[in-house]
């Protein structure tokens, strides 16, 4: 469906050099004449909270994990309609904005912009050719602000950018090849987590086995392992890579890299190859992660407690095991208390207290084996799904710049097998760091 894809006969210069060459039957328009800002206002907040980030476009936040901290009311959150197009203000340089598939709300904070009656871009389109890698460079160069983080890209600039746009049933082509096209990615994606899924279902298997075996032994966590400590010598122009980590075991994941002047209120310590790092918030949800070689040299802040196995007893990636286990993720969540919503800090000074169980040197040896591999694993099959999710990036965005003529293909579409519903995600990204702090301790 994809090989054969060319080019349109005929081409054109909108005079807009961040567009480039376009389509010579296409059209464009500022955006102003196509959306208008609205802010309507909601009275009860009972209105289903809606999330929106570079990733997944506008989404329920009920489908999402986020780590955020809740409003104590949405009272005066702005309502979007199905079709609104809803930008996060301050991440709109980074893609984080989308159409609106339900009503709902969204922060007071955000843009939202309703089609008008003349509108000729169709919802599904917009959602595509707006969140391309162009558009995103144009809303950066728009947005102002001293830095990154303080970028925000106000309405009159949002209304001032073209758009671009083919026909109307030129539009529903390409929607309809879009989304059959992504649900192929999708089930290529699934296919290669469930093998992941697989190994780490024979890691859990071997652990618990082992932790059951003859000559296992309870000892307390503080005798079999230490609390690391390795403070940092903070230079104001040094610059240090702090970490996060994902939850459900996903692993260690890098922050931007900062100067010691700008790495705020927090101690921070040394991370070493074969640290145990856990979340001093989420452990709770299985954030716990083991440091690798190329985590080693970055910073984790007071709130990430640092373990690692006294080598007589236990090695630190036999410790991940345990807390992935049933009994050490249950641990991990005694000892987790608070009343702030999601956000419940561990004890780890009750937790160091517990016994856990120590299996014997042959049985620990296997299942280091299978952490290592299940890390190798899962390293060449995260390559994997980033060169796809790079691919299709680069395709949408040909497709709906009109870099690639796809209406001959979307004719050939044969009708017995159903794309996925676009009420859904447009692709699956639940091991991406998401802006909004999606699955993610930050």
């Amino acid at each position: 469906m994809i090989d054969g894809l060319k080019p349109y006969p005929d081409y054109k210069d909108f005079d807009l050099p961040w567009l480039g060459l376009m389509p010579a039957h296409w059209s464009q328009l500022r955006a102003k004449y196509l959306f208008r800002e609205v802010d309507e206002r909601s009275k009860t907040g009972r209105e289903e909270l809606l999330s929106v980030s570079h990733l997944t476009g506008v989404t329920p936040r009920s489908q999402k994990t986020i780590t955020m901290f809740l409003a104590k009311s949405n009272i005066g959150h702005k309502i979007c309609r199905p079709g609104d197009v809803v930008i996060n203000t301050m991440w709109a340089w980074m893609g984080a904005l989308g159409v609106a598939r339900h009503t709902g709300i969204v922060s007071p904070a955000y843009g939202v912009y309703r089609p008008l009656p003349s509108c000729a871009v169709l919802p599904r389109y917009a959602d595509e050719l707006l969140r391309t890698p162009a558009y995103a460079a144009e809303y950066q160069r728009r947005s102002t602000g001293v830095n990154s983080s303080r970028l925000r890209l106000y309405p009159e600039q949002f209304l001032r950018i073209a758009v671009v746009f083919a026909t109307h049933n030129e539009q529903l082509a390409i929607v309809r090849f879009l989304d059959r096209v992504n649900y192929g990615f999708e089930r290529f994606i699934r296919a290669k987590k469930k093998q992941v899924a697989l190994l780490a279902e024979v890691r859990q298997s071997v652990t618990e086995d082992a932790l059951r075996s003859a000559g296992t032994k309870n000892i307390r966590l503080r005798v079999a392992a230490e609390l690391i400590e390795r403070p940092i010598d903070r230079q104001r122009q040094k610059v240090y890579t702090p970490v996060g980590l994902f939850n459900r075991g996903r692993g260690i994941f890098h922050k931007q890299p900062t100067q010691g002047a700008n790495l705020g209120d927090s101690h921070f310590f040394w991370i070493e190859e074969d640290d145990l790092v856990l979340s001093g918030q989420f452990a709770w949800e299985g954030a716990v992660a083991l440091a690798r070689s190329q985590d080693a040299g970055c910073v984790a802040s007071h709130r990430y407690p640092i373990l690692r196995g006294r080598k007589e007893f236990v090695a630190s990636a036999v410790l991940l095991a345990f807390f992935k286990s049933q009994f050490g993720a249950m641990l991990l969540d005694q000892h987790s208390r608070g009343a702030a919503g999601r956000n419940r800090p561990l004890n780890t000074i009750s937790l160091l207290k517990e016994k856990i169980p120590i299996p014997p040197t042959s049985a620990q040896k296997r299942i280091i084996d299978l952490i290592l591999l299940e890390a190798r694993f899962a390293d060449s099959v995260g390559r994997v799904i980033q060169a796809v999710r790079e691919y299709r990036t680069r395709l949408f965005a040909d497709v709906v710049m009109g870099k690639l003529d796809v209406r001959d293909a979307a004719a050939r579409l044969a009708d017995d097998v159903a794309p996925k519903s676009a009420e859904e995600p447009t692709l699956d990204t639940d091991d991406v760091i998401d802006i909004e702090t999606e699955d993610v301790e930050a």
